[in-house]
């Protein structure tokens, strides 16, 4: 039996492949323990060799609910909480421990992804996703039932497990999708995203002020909604299962041969590392020797673990080496990483920059925080669509032209002052929808890539931690630097600006505390205040929050300068969007037999 070999003289199938791109087999000899047996039958059939009714069956259908019903879970986990997180902690706190509810996200679902794309290609998907369903349920019921924000961490990191099954549409959707139609299934996908991701500030601050429940109204929304993607996981989705991918071993003997070390290594190393980068600056110093042991330690037992994985014999290794030495590949998910990169960064960073800079301007509507933040979520949500139904062919060059334009569109965000809400939020809009588009174009192309089909999991499942790992370390370089610049900008810009207004120098200092703290009451008691003095202090700090906004804006081009280089490098990959599909679904155990297979002995 033979094997695709994982990196290099692999077979051309069918297409003249001028980038050495092909999902075809090589005639490379290695021994069984360490390939076909490992990854399984190659179930891959021509859409045209499906049975009559495929698409329109009933596990499928079922199945392309669960998927997108699970992606808004998945995502809604994250995009409902971010923009009321104060609101939430007014109610059940306060607790200085409060970033953790949207840390605790991203944490679990960077840790988590590697091992589900990875434990469901051996193992089979079914399993995985049902669980992810049931994380997600109880996770959502401890969140709309705390009573304090550790409760609510406990709930989001629940949510987070979860989620690293839910939001892994890259690898259930594609491979049962013919590759054509990627992009498209893709932006089904992303219809569910617009709901829970784009239109989430909304329907947030909508459940605040508009309802009695109050904030507890979007876990209750979750909870239905997770309902109803484990119905249908458990219905409806019937992938391979283990038998049908191995029929020459058992279980036991695939969990007595699985990479421990290597999993052991990536895990405790990755949550180090998130640890380091998330209570720099918010629990301790940047310089404290908490943050510098945890972020050291765990950068050390990931490169231990790439080494690992590269030297020792596995015969079923966590992350086969070859997948990290496609080329093509890394640059196709940096690329992907930093585009999602910009959604967790400024997820957090814009609705404060709205309330900061133009909220006053708009105190009579509590809701309009909520509008405007529609500006990054909705655009983001918009071009996933858009971009999947106008992009058909050369996904490389969208890829090239939707990561400058949408840079560049953000960066010029750095124009704006605190009298400028419209050029703001249209800037973000419009930036925002191209790195829309760029999302799904290069989470389809990074699909397409991958030589070996039935490794998709694996790759896909790397991919979504190294890019929750990227985002991760671009959202604490903005906050960093937003922190940083904010601290500076303050002390330089206020105190001129007081003392001009007639506030004695000794106030100062009280002065600044209370009103970047949003006490009004000791605001009003500093001695020498008056409202003359509180206007102009407001104003000053507005200018200075506004210089150091224009800071992070900056900063983004640094990132987005490093994705345009590699996007220069990509191949075209048009000759791979055949009507093969990487697998078929059943109806259930009666129906395995019937799911068409290739032949397992190739030539």
């Amino acid at each position: 039996m033979a094997e695709p070999k994982p990196d290099i003289d692999h077979v051309e199938k069918e297409h003249d492949v001028e980038n050495g791109i092909c999902h075809g087999v090589s005639t490379h000899p290695q021994s069984l323990a360490d390939s076909d047996d490992i990854k399984g039958v190659d179930f891959t059939v021509d859409e045209a060799d499906l049975p009559t009714g495929y698409f329109h069956s009933l596990p499928f259908l079922g199945s392309m609910l669960a998927i997108g019903v699970s992606f808004a879970c998945g995502v809604g986990g994250f995009a409902f909480a971010a923009p009321i997180l104060s609101y939430i902690n007014a109610d059940i706190g306060p607790d200085p421990n409060l970033t953790w509810v949207a840390l605790t996200y991203t944490l679990t679902t960077g840790v988590c992804l590697i091992l589900v794309g990875r434990l469901s290609d051996l193992f089979g998907r079914r399993w995985f996703m049902i669980g992810g369903a049931c994380l997600g349920t109880l996770g959502t019921i401890v969140c709309a039932t705390a009573q304090n924000i550790p409760a609510l961490i406990a709930g989001e990191t629940l949510v987070g497990l979860g989620a690293s099954a839910q939001i892994s549409f890259a690898f259930t959707l594609n491979e049962i999708i013919p590759f054509k139609y990627r992009i498209l299934a893709n932006g089904y996908v992303y219809v569910w995203g617009l709901i829970a991701s784009g239109l989430a500030p909304l329907i947030s601050y909508a459940f605040v002020f508009k309802t009695s429940v109050g904030w507890r109204g979007v876990y209750y929304l979750l909870i239905a909604m997770n309902a109803t993607a484990l119905i249908c996981w458990f219905f409806f989705y019937h992938p391979p299962t283990f038998s049908m991918k191995h029929s020459r071993q058992t279980k036991i003997q695939f969990i007595k041969h699985f990479d421990y070390v290597g999993t052991f290594l990536v895990t405790l190393g990755l949550l180090l590392f998130f640890m380091g980068l998330s209570w720099g600056g918010q629990l301790h110093p940047w310089k404290s020797a908490y943050v510098i042991a945890t972020i050291v330690v765990g950068a050390i037992l990931l490169i231990a673990f790439g080494l690992y994985e590269a030297f020792m014999p596995l015969r079923e290794a966590l992350l086969p080496t070859h997948v990290t030495k496609h080329r093509d590949f890394m640059f196709a998910i940096t690329i992907w990483s930093l585009g999602s990169a910009i959604y967790y960064a400024f997820a957090i960073i814009w609705p404060t920059m709205l309330v900061t800079l133009y909220g006053g301007a708009h105190s009579s509507d509590p809701m309009w925080p909520g509008y405007a933040a529609l500006a990054l979520n909705g655009g983001i949500s918009f071009g996933e669509v858009i971009g999947a139904v106008v992009t058909k062919k050369r996904i490389h060059n969208i890829i090239q032209a939707t990561l400058f334009i949408g840079s560049a569109l953000l960066a010029a965000t750095a124009s704006c002052t605190p009298d400028t809400p419209t050029r703001a939020i249209v800037l973000m809009f419009l930036g925002s929808m191209f790195i829309g588009w760029l999302e799904v174009v290069s989470s389809t192309y990074s699909s397409l890539i991958v030589k070996d089909q039935r490794e998709l999991g694996t790759a896909i499942g790397f991919a979504g931690s190294f890019r929750s790992t990227l985002s991760t370390i671009c959202s604490t370089v903005y906050t960093v630097i937003l922190s940083n610049r904010l601290t500076a900008n303050i002390a330089s810009m206020m105190p001129p600006a007081l003392i001009e207004a007639g506030l004695p120098s000794s106030s100062i200092g009280d002065f600044i505390t209370a009103l970047t703290g949003g006490n009004t009451t000791a605001l009003d008691l500093v001695p020498g205040v008056s409202p003359t003095i509180i206007t102009a202090g407001s104003n000053a700090y507005q200018v200075a929050s506004a210089a150091s906004y224009r800071t992070v804006f900056y900063s983004t081009i640094a990132f987005s300068g490093i994705g345009i280089i590699f996007s220069i490098f990509l191949p075209n990959i048009d000759h791979l969007l055949t009507s093969e599909v990487s697998t078929t679904l059943h109806s259930g155990k009666a129906d395995e037999a019937t799911v068409p297979k290739r032949q397992e002995e190739k030539e």
